[in-house]
């Protein structure tokens, strides 16, 4: 059910010389980079971590930057989880739509402000 956890992170440069080392135990290598993240995942597994630049532009924290990702199976999953969220009191952080050229995503934040998103690599 998790597709992947974000980390937030102040300097990405040395949180990812951090994470290249400590994951490459893993098995783990390099799997996306932007100029805001960096992501590592193994061959054959879907589960990945991510390390950011918390999107709002504040300072990371223990909790900014947080993020977990529920891999869904269908564009109309992540659609009517999204939907569910805000029906059940969630407040919205991004509406569900393709990001990039194959990836499909929506974000919102639960009752107690916990950030989340539902995804699916097309």
């Amino acid at each position: 059910m998790i597709g992947y956890v974000t980390v937030g992170t102040n300097d990405l440069a040395r949180a990812a010389s951090f994470y290249d080392r400590l994951l490459e135990k893993f098995g783990a290598q390099r799997i996306f980079e932007s100029e805001h993240a960096v992501m590592w995942g193994v061959s054959g597994n879907p589960a990945s971590l991510c390390v950011t630049v918390p999107f709002d532009g504040k300072p990371a924290t223990r909790g900014n930057g947080t993020m977990v990702a529920l891999l869904a199976a269908s564009t109309d999953q992540v659609d009517a989880v999204h939907q569910l969220a805000l029906s059940l009191g969630g407040s919205d952080e991004g509406a569900p739509g393709l990001r990039g050229t194959s990836f499909y995503a929506a974000y919102f934040r639960d009752l107690d402000g916990n950030k989340l998103n539902c995804f699916l690599t097309l």
